[in-house]
């Protein structure tokens, strides 16, 4: 039976012996409750003015009897312990439960070192280190970017060493690491080979660790989980996207009916003022699935194979593109009806050098990964650069008629209408003509366009294509897992997957 399976026992211990032991004290043990006492003598002899009780001494015999619960201090030992401790013997005598903590094994230099990087690559990233000697665990707080709030999750670091293509922990871990997953909170945990002389982190969720042991597993990580830029991208999109939702599960389940019926109607652009317990990615997944659905319902009335013009052009905002269940269900909608050879199917973005240059690696991924996703289900993707276009609203458009759908950048939780009024379409025929014809990633083939886009992204092709094919190999469904009903990542590894294979083999940097 392990850990995991274990009804925990809570013994039950004298109020003094829980704060002798709290870890700002730690002085259970007799020797360095002899040097507190002194401290807490002096103290009291200041505090109450008594010089006689700097000079009062306790038996070690009378401090044990203390800690088992058999001896009830008098006079001056009575008052020292309630001036220094604020409560009277009667309460520091009286029997609370206190829990056994697991501490876990010092983390070698290097690994202490490792885990600074947390703080410093990525701005939106901040490892706060847990009280070992407390039983209180670390956590990674990962901030939000222009338009999303950020969320906290736990965290806990091992030393591991590599065993071919893994990182094994060490099974003096393991009862630790059985503590730390017990928790229902969300947690990761990052894999260190410091101690073995290796570098870098390796992260898996630590739902997914509690799993494999719960079936007898030892755990490990895969090298393909190493936390770079990539993983980052995933592990934040994954992780903040999801805590918001979960955070907005009830408003979002009541809304469903009234988001039927705003679907239904020819147009509507509700303000942000009108759903104000949302958070920011409740309003995002509610704003999006209701233009989803909208497009949908009027791709049977175009007259032809139509084109997207899409208003994402950050990684943030492009996030729920790879994690939105319904977004995926609405891709394969429009690649059912719409993609095949010779298709005219395009999907237009803008985004400006100067929305490049302000961005983060970990987002350029990101917004690489989107637009990866669209070609793999099949539609052509147009990359325009024009500043003037960056406001445009996201619209579909098929000759003469025109499916306004927006949620993105907007004063209304989302924005949709549909029109064939010839000045009203015309502006929307001007943007995509022009994104057509000058395309910065025109190719004829996706590699072809997803290489100039890289270049264009300042992304390093033959490692971001290499890791793809690593991390799609071992699956990102092993390495983390969603708990919002809302989101998916089977997407995400099918796009992984179909980049990996564009690319060439993995070189190693």
């Amino acid at each position: 039976m392990t850990q995991l399976e274990e009804t925990r026992v809570r013994t039950v211990v004298p109020l003094l012996y829980h704060l002798l032991d709290a870890a700002e004290l730690n002085c259970v043990s007799w020797p360095k409750f002899r040097v507190l006492w002194n401290v807490m003598a002096e103290d009291a002899a200041k505090g109450l003015q008594d010089p006689r009780l700097a000079r009062v001494q306790v038996s070690q015999a009378t401090y044990k009897r203390w800690l088992a619960g058999t001896h009830v201090p008098r006079g001056d030992l009575c008052t020292i312990l309630e001036f220094y401790f604020g409560k009277s013997v009667e309460a520091l005598l009286q029997l609370v439960p206190v829990r056994d903590i697991v501490r876990p094994r010092p983390l070698d230099r290097r690994t202490r070192t490792a885990a600074r990087t947390l703080d410093y690559t990525w701005p939106t990233s901040r490892h706060v280190p847990g009280e070992p000697d407390a039983g209180i665990f670390g956590s990674w707080e990962l901030a939000g970017g222009r338009h999303f709030d950020g969320t906290s999750i736990g965290v806990q670091i091992y030393e591991a060493e590599p065993r071919g293509d893994v990182m094994e922990i060490n099974s003096a871990d393991l009862p630790h690491l059985e503590t730390f997953v017990r928790s229902s909170r969300r947690g990761a945990i990052l894999a260190s080979p410091g101690a073995a002389g290796g570098s870098g982190l390796y992260v898996i969720d630590a739902a997914l660790a509690r799993q494999n042991l719960f079936v007898g597993q030892d755990p490990r990580v895969p090298l393909a989980y190493q936390l770079d830029d990539l993983v980052y991208a995933i592990v934040w999109a994954l992780y903040v996207m999801d805590d918001g939702l979960l955070a907005d599960d009830n408003p979002l389940s009541d809304r469903a009916e009234q988001l039927r019926h705003y679907v239904r109607i020819s147009n509507s652009a509700p303000p942000r003022s009108e759903m104000p317990d949302l958070s920011p990615i409740g309003a995002a997944w509610l704003g999006s699935s209701l233009c989803a659905q909208y497009i949908v319902r009027h791709l049977g009335d175009l007259p032809e194979v139509p084109a997207f013009w899409t208003r994402e052009a950050t990684g943030e905002e492009c996030a729920p593109w790879l994690l939105f269940r319904h977004k995926h269900d609405y891709l394969q909608n429009v690649a059912d009806r719409f993609a095949g050879p010779g298709s005219a199917l395009g999907r237009a973005f803008c985004v400006p050098e100067s929305v490049v240059r302000s961005s983060e690696i970990y987002e350029r991924i990101l917004l690489f990964l989107t637009i990866a996703m669209m070609e793999m289900y099949g539609v052509k993707v147009w990359l325009s650069t024009e500043q003037e276009y960056q406001e445009v609203e996201g619209f579909v458009l098929a000759r003469d008629q025109a499916i306004l759908a927006n949620w993105v950048r907007g004063k209304s939780v989302w924005r949709v209408a549909t029109t064939s009024a010839r000045r009203e379409v015309a502006p929307y025929q001007e943007v995509i003509g022009h994104a057509r014809a000058h395309s910065l990633v025109d190719g004829p083939t996706p590699m072809a366009r997803l290489h100039a886009l890289a270049d264009y992204l300042d992304l390093d092709w033959t490692w971001l294509t290499g890791r793809c094919q690593g991390l799609a190999e071992e699956g990102i469904t092993s390495m983390l897992r969603p708990r919002s009903r809302l989101l998916t990542l089977k997407a995400l590894d099918q796009t992984l997957r179909f980049i990996g294979r564009l690319g060439s083999p993995y070189d190693g940097r």
